[in-house]
């Protein structure tokens, strides 16, 4: 329909900067001149950094197309819908884990069973194909799970009931082939968590005490089965040994193949995003995208005109009242705590001197800063071995980088201390990221470039006189950003999630990252998700419990996981995939009923023909 006297473009323009975005929509759908001025730039720029509070600083996304787009994408894009509940898991669930084609994803829990699920149903829906309990391993409960980089092998880490009620943890390898068990190997302190260094072989710690507060962390390189080579080549090596000093320890070990740095996924450095950009599109032809693929379907961009703007994905918050049983992850620290009752505190610091003399004198000196190794060995693989560390006190309040050489990813060749001198007792760290407060959480991006960090943080300016008496943590937890290829970190740390444990009761809450969001867990029952351009939370998800883990399909970054202490598991997908669901299921449900009428009229048409000739 066309309107009676037409407004000027300007004056329905200044019209509709002062509406909201899906006022806006509906007044597109007016007129032809109304929905010409619907889809103006200059409008959806101001929409959308008023909508999302955005500081103006923050240039558009790089790859995105338009400003009405990149609104639709934040809007319409983020997995905050609900369609499912998992409730096969007893007991609270700890971790999630996709596999890399993103077909399956694996679950621990509390109820000491590690269970794995199908993405790939035709209806859509997720279901349980295969579910291991680990206590006739001895195990207390299943904390964390990975798949090797062919999804071939499963490894599963958790904590092993010594004897005396002493515990420690295991790594479990499974095949994905039969589910049968191909090897155990300890794993200790069990917050180490073991991950994968390639196809075959796995990284697992153990720890050595040598002190009241000091003691030595050795790294060990698995291979995650034995085969008949195995009586001719090792199976296990030491791959590094680190003194820990204050009662501080090595823990959630993880590995970066920073190979993939050449092609970012996103750079979230806004002077290098321009750069890249202005590089990109030197290269390639004005018709093909200057930048990161955003992965919007041509059929969604047809629905634009029908401004479908409808989702209402904030869910109304809930109270923290229900107490949580924490996730232990101080290994160790009960010994410390109970051989320190009969020494004193000057005792105690004369050990930390005398440790941190002999670690001077007999740690073998660090290689070349990992950055000019990256600088001068161009069109080389770098692989770093990431871990939580520490130097002040027992909390892990640091991130320790080693990088590992290619003759060391493979069990073979000489062992650990044989290319050493008398004097090279341990290994130094290359390098060293402090955050100044509890890390409890870290996850990759997927193509390596960034470590992203959750932190409670200590108070500004805080002097720490005892190590076993860490600052007071912060109840909000904050998202550090580090940049993996120049080792710094990037831009202000997200925050919006929060947690209540003190800090001998601190437990983990683990990250994922995709493409284009990162998601984090929370103790108030909620799962976060923030857009990795714009640094903004975007949902809150909710749980009847604190969230420990979420996971994005490497696959669909539309398609997240949230596992709580509820038992649960809820799988969520963006308001986009949802109508698209909703749609393909109208468009099928016609032709049913078609075909169920053929079928009856034709059952008829025989039934009326056997009874005439009877």
């Amino acid at each position: 329909m066309e309107c009676g006297p037409v407004l000027p473009d300007s004056l329905v323009l200044e019209i509709f900067l002062r509406l909201p975005h899906d006022a806006v929509l509906r007044a597109g759908l007016t007129c032809r001149q109304w929905l010409a001025v619907s889809r103006d730039e200059f409008l959806w720029r101001e929409l959308f950094y008023s909508y999302y509070r955005i500081p103006r600083s923050v240039p558009r996304h790089p790859s995105a197309l338009s400003w009405y787009r990149e609104f639709r994408r934040l809007f319409d894009c983020i997995p905050c819908v609900e369609v499912q509940t998992l409730r096969e898991h007893t007991d609270q669930v700890l971790h999630l884990a996709f596999s890399h084609r993103g077909h399956r994803f694996s679950s621990c829990s509390k109820d000491c069973t590690v269970k794995l699920w199908d993405t790939e149903r035709p209806d859509g829906n997720i279901s349980l194909v295969h579910s291991s309990s680990m206590r006739p391993l001895n195990w207390g409960y299943t904390q964390f799970s990975q798949f090797n980089p062919d999804d071939s092998l499963l490894l599963v880490s958790g904590v092993y009931l010594g004897p005396h009620h002493s515990s420690s943890g295991e790594i479990a390898v499974i095949s994905m082939e039969n589910y049968t068990l191909l090897s155990r190997v300890r794993n200790k302190p069990y917050d180490v968590f073991g991950c994968w260094l390639n196809e075959t072989h796995l990284i697992s710690g153990n720890l050595h005490w040598i002190g009241n507060m000091t003691s030595c962390s050795v790294l060990w390189l698995n291979k995650a089965f034995q085969d008949i080579e195995s009586e001719n080549v090792n199976v296990v090596k030491r791959l590094f040994k680190i003194q820990n000093i204050n009662a501080s320890t090595i823990r959630t070990v993880m590995v970066a193949h920073c190979r993939r740095h050449d092609n970012p996924d996103l750079l979230l450095d806004y002077e290098a995003q321009s750069q890249a950009r202005r590089e990109k599109g030197e290269q390639q032809h004005q018709h093909q995208p200057l930048f990161f693929d955003l992965g919007m379907s041509g059929s969604e961009e047809e629905e634009d005109d029908e401004g479908e703007e409808k989702c209402h994905r904030e869910t109304n918050s809930q109270s923290f009242s229900s107490t949580h049983l924490p996730q232990p992850t101080i290994s160790g620290l009960e010994q410390v705590l109970h051989s320190r009752r009969n020494v004193g505190a000057r005792e105690l610091q004369i050990e930390t001197h005398v440790a941190q003399m002999i670690g001077r004198a007999y740690t073998k000196a660090p290689d070349s800063s990992l950055i000019e190794a990256s600088e001068s060995e161009q069109g080389e693989d770098q692989t770093y071995l990431l871990f939580t560390t520490g130097s002040l006190t027992y909390s892990p309040h640091q991130i320790g980088i080693k990088r590992i050489k290619p003759d060391q990813m493979t069990t073979s060749g000489p062992v650990l201390g044989e290319e050493r001198s008398s004097d090279e007792f341990f290994d130094s760290l290359d390098h060293v990221i402090d955050i100044h407060g509890h890390i409890i959480g870290m996850g990759l991006s997927p193509d390596h470039r960034y470590l992203y960090v959750n932190s409670r943080a200590w108070p500004a300016g805080c002097v720490i006189s005892d190590p076993m008496f860490p600052p007071p943590i912060a109840e909000e937890i904050d998202m550090h950003v580090i940049d993996l290829k120049n080792l710094r970190e990037e831009r202000r740390s997200l925050r919006a999630h929060r947690a209540f444990t003190p800090n001998d009761e601190c437990f983990f809450i683990f990250l994922d990252v995709s493409r284009d969001f990162v998601a984090s867990g929370a103790e108030d029952k909620h799962g976060y998700i923030w857009d990795r351009h714009y640094n903004i939370c975007l949902a809150r998800l909710a749980h009847d419990d604190v969230v420990n883990s979420v996971a994005f399909s490497p696959a669909d970054q539309e398609l997240l996981l949230s596992a709580s202490d509820d038992s649960t598991i809820k799988v969520w997908r963006s308001p986009r995939m949802v109508r698209l669901a909703q749609a393909s299921a109208r468009q099928l449900k016609p032709r049913s009923l078609l075909t169920s009428w053929l079928m009856r009229s034709r059952n008829s048409a025989l039934a009326g023909g056997v009874n005439g000739k009877l």
